[in-house]
This record gives structure tokens, C-alpha cells and sequence, in this order.
């Protein structure tokens, strides 16, 4: 059977009304489970995983897009999470007896109709792009649902699909973006400090794109960041209380949480801040926590060669990932829930 993932995210992470109404969008498609909904008050985001056949999830990601753009206005919308419209970003993802190939056709499938029925514009990014520019993600969502009117004007922003021009309904909903991509942990490491400027630092440091500095001679210089395959950004929770590295690891098997996590250690401990701990945002591949559990084994001095539940633990503990709420291997990897 040929299984593809899907994991939207709305702009949506504080009414329980609406975050509900797009679950229930997801669940009533025959031939799908949803896995996962991760929601963050500050961020004003939630993240929906689910899974199935490629037909099946492809109707679910429609009509969870339908009914987000129904239910969520954008001109009222706040949060710390870069974003650019209601359903923000929509990626599938391969998982069994599928290919990337097939999942950009219903990326594309999706823009397309998205784009024709609902009006709002679709841009195409990841593997589903049509345009070199707009492989990544952040390029595209540069300035944001704020920025929007301004873009669309721009003919180098023309929307791959649907309307170029900002109506009331675009006004309202915003932009989508749809694509297709390999398995994406989004992990963000908290910080014994609630000064976001200490978040963005140690992010500019540790993420591939690196950061730019001022020298002194006073021109702006660039300097890359220490992980490949690493994207951060520095925020400041209310909710918790603290600052927090939020990185998205696109190739876990080149660059994996752990060493994330001690790259970002380093740099607080330069700083005179502390990592205390991190939180997995969504679903994660077994592997990808049992890769971690092994490094911290070995960094004690352990046998890697324990039972598969007490190297996870000892990546849970590793990674501090039970600080802010319990990791619970059941319901966060993503094998486990399948």
C-alpha cells in the first residue's frame, strides 16, 4: 500500500473552536488517520500530521484547507511564527511504496485546484517547484502576510496558481504554500533566559545560512553557520516563559537533533546562557531518536547495544525533551503511530 504524509500548518494555535473544526476537516476522509496536532499559543500555529493513500490525503488536505481559510482571518492574526496566509504551508511527504515524484503531482494537483477553487494565491516550493526561487520555504514567506499586497504586484511573485491581485478574500486568507519534501523534524531548544536576542544570536551562529555581521570597517559581512541542513530562528515564549531556538533539521541523517542541541549548548555557554532543554514540535522518525539516544550513550560511556525503548529514553533524556511536557514515544514518533 503507497502511504504519503501530509502536514499542514494553519495560522491558527488559540481557539480550540477552529482547531478542532480542521481536525474534524481531516478525520471525516475515508482512508486517513490524523497523527498529530501540535498547537502553540504564542506561535498562533497549529500542525497537523496525517497519513494514507495518496487519493485519501490529498481530499484531506483540501477540505482541512478549505475549512481553515473559512474559519481563519488573517488581518487579525498575531503570533511569533512566520507566516503568510491561514493554511501557511501544506507539504507532502513520502512514507511507504511512494516516491517523491508522485508526491510533487499532488502537491501540484493541490496548488491547482486550490488555486481555482478557493481564489487565493498558491505558491510551489520544495521538490513540487517550478521555479528555482522558490525552493525555499523562507523565501518565499519573506515579509510575510504583511507583505503580501506588496508582492503581488511584483510580476517575479506571480502566484503559481490562482489570483495575482490582493481581493478581499486574499485579504482575508492570505497566501498558501504547497510542496513537496523529505521528513522535516521541527525542534526547538529552550533557553534558561528570556531574551530573544540571545535566541536569534545562538540561531545566526548554529543554521546553515549563517548571519551577518558588521566588521570594522564597518561593512557587512557574512558568516556561515555551523550546520548543514539546519534552519533556526530566535523567539520568546510567554507561555513558557523563556527564549527558544526553533529549528527545522531538513536531512536528520546528516545533521540530527543531538547535534543540534550540543551545537546550541556551546554557543549559550558562550554567551553565559544555559540549554535546558527541547521540544519536538509534530511527528519524528524512530531513527532520527534512536541515533540521538545511541550519541548519548556513548557520550557516557554506555553500551549502545540496549533495548530500542531504553535508547529512546536515553535520547529523551539526552535532550531534555519531558521539560515542558512529557515525550511520550507512542504518540510523537512517527513509525509508532502508524
Amino acid at each position: 500500500m503507497k502511504t504519503v504524509e501530509c502536514v499542514p500548518n494553519f495560522s491558527e494555535g488559540r481557539d480550540q473552536g477552529i482547531i478542532t473544526e480542521i481536525s474534524n476537516a481531516i478525520r471525516t476522509v475515508d482512508g486517513v488517520t490524523l497523527l498529530d496536532v501540535s498547537s502553540g499559543y504564542d506561535t498562533n500555529r497549529t500542525v497537523y500530521t496525517f497519513a494514507g493513500s495518496p487519493d485519501a490525503v490529498f481530499d484531506a488536505a483540501f477540505s482541512a484547507i478549505e475549512r481553515g481559510i473559512e474559519l481563519i482571518d488573517m488581518s487579525h492574526h498575531r503570533g511569533t511564527h512566520p507566516r503568510i496566509g491561514a493554511c501557511d504551508v501544506c507539504p507532502f511527504v513520502p512514507v511507504q511504496n511512494i516516491d517523491m515524484d508522485e508526491c510533487v503531482k499532488i502537491a501540484r494537483k493541490l496548488g491547482k485546484r486550490v488555486g481555482s477553487s478557493l481564489k487565493i494565491p498558491v505558491y510551489l516550493y520544495g521538490h513540487a517547484a517550478i521555479r528555482p526561487a522558490r525552493v525555499e520555504l523562507s523565501a518565499i514567506r519573506s515579509g510575510e502576510y504583511e507583505g503580501l499586497a506588496k508582492k503581488l504586484k511584483n510580476p517575479l511573485w506571480k502566484p503559481d496558481y490562482g489570483p495575482s491581485q490582493y481581493t478581499k478574500q486574499v485579504k482575508r486568507s492570505g497566501a498558501a504554500v504547497v510542496g513537496a519534501r523529505d521528513f522535516l523534524i521541527a525542534f526547538n531548544i529552550n533557553l534558561n533566559t528570556e531574551d530573544r536576542t540571545t535566541a536569534q544570536c545562538i540561531a545566526g551562529r548554529i543554521r546553515e545560512k549563517g548571519r551577518v555581521v558588521i566588521d570594522d570597517r564597518g561593512n557587512r559581512v557574512h558568516i556561515p553557520g555551523s550546520l548543514r541542513f539546519c534552519r533556526a530562528i530566535g523567539w520568546y515564549i510567554e507561555l513558557y516563559k523563556r527564549a527558544q531556538v526553533s529549528i527545522n533539521l531538513t536531512n536528520y541523517t546528516k545533521t540530527n537533533m543531538h547535534h543540534a542541541f550540543e551545537a546550541a549548548a556551546e554557543e549559550a555557554d558562550s554567551l553565559d546562557v544555559r540549554v535546558t532543554g527541547s521540544e519536538i514540535v509534530g511527528l519524528v522518525p524512530k531513527e532520527a531518536v534512536l541515533e540521538s539516544g545511541r550519541f548519548f550513550l556513548q557520550q557516557k560511556g554506555k553500551s549502545q547495544n540496549l533495548p530500542e525503548h531504553e535508547v529512546i529514553r536515553a535520547a529523551v533524556g539526552g535532550l531534555g525533551l519531558s521539560e515542558l511536557e512529557e515525550f511520550a514515544p507512542d504518540k510523537k514518533i512517527i513509525e509508532y503511530m502508524l
